[in-house]
């Protein structure tokens, strides 16, 4: 298996302000059909690990007893809990990590990550939520992608830009050196060997202005990470969107899943 990446607890330090207003929510359809699957009651306890600023907690709050939400970085932490206000009273978040597992927390039925589990130590991590997920519980894993379809077609330009600023960055390289070996493998060889994938594919029309929250939110091109080129990004992507899209919208077609692993 592969070297996990080097953990970096502040790597989202300048990134959280972004976080919501650049990254597309996950879609309140496929939270409740994980939740349908797994048999997810007000019983049931659920952790969001690596929650950021609590879009699945927030929204699997709705299905389950109480949610508690793991992240590293307190700007995500303050982020999420001023979300979660009014809405959500049974979501807490909690400053932790993958790195700080333990049975003290409790017993889980459902153990969601979204697009946070290749930070981790993978192997790892599902060993130490072996102890924790209860017999009949689960991990599932959410992410979201572009379609190839024509609708996406300005994605390639806005990816080769991003690239390009993200290039120097190791982690960033070690993702993507050739070597890096999908979560699936991991979780085959793991306690939750039994998968099953649930997508859903929406479309919606994003302003420039979200996707230059979205650019800013990558730990890759943060602020932190890199100080002056941060205008020159911006600015770059305003004049490709200037092209591209005139009108200040373009058109997003993504495809959402939920990796829903349990045990043999």
């Amino acid at each position: 298996m592969s070297d996990p990446l080097p953990f970096e607890p502040d790597r989202f330090r300048t990134s959280a302000a972004h976080y919501r207003a650049g990254r597309p929510p996950y879609p309140p359809t496929l939270i409740r059909r994980v939740a349908e699957r797994v048999g997810l009651g007000d019983a049931h306890r659920v952790l969001d690990l690596g929650c950021g600023p609590g879009p699945l907690a927030i929204g699997f709050a709705y299905f389950a007893g109480s949610v508690l939400g793991l992240d590293p970085e307190p700007g995500m932490l303050a982020i999420a809990t001023e979300a979660a206000r009014g809405l959500a009273p049974n979501v807490s978040f909690c400053q932790g990590s993958s790195y700080d597992l333990d049975p003290a927390l409790g017993s889980f039925h459902l153990v969601t990550m979204g697009r946070s589990f290749h930070w981790m130590d993978r192997a790892e991590t599902l060993r130490r939520l072996d102890a924790m997920i209860a017999p009949d519980g689960a991990v599932a894993l959410f992410h979201g992608g572009h379609l190839d379809v024509p609708e996406n077609g300005w994605t390639g330009e806005w990816r080769a830009i991003t690239d390009r600023y993200a290039v120097d960055d190791p982690l960033h390289a070690q993702r993507r050196a050739g070597t890096w070996i999908r979560h699936e493998a991991f979780l085959l060889a793991s306690a939750f060997c039994r998968l099953e994938r649930l997508s859903l594919v929406t479309r919606q029309e994003i302003t420039i202005d979200s996707l230059r929250e979205r650019a800013l939110s990558m730990s890759s091109l943060s602020r932190a990470r890199l100080g002056k080129r941060t205008e020159t990004l911006s600015q770059e992507l305003a004049a490709f969107f200037a092209r591209a899209a005139p009108s200040g919208t373009v058109s997003e077609v993504l495809e959402w899943s939920a990796l829903i692993a349990r045990r043999a």
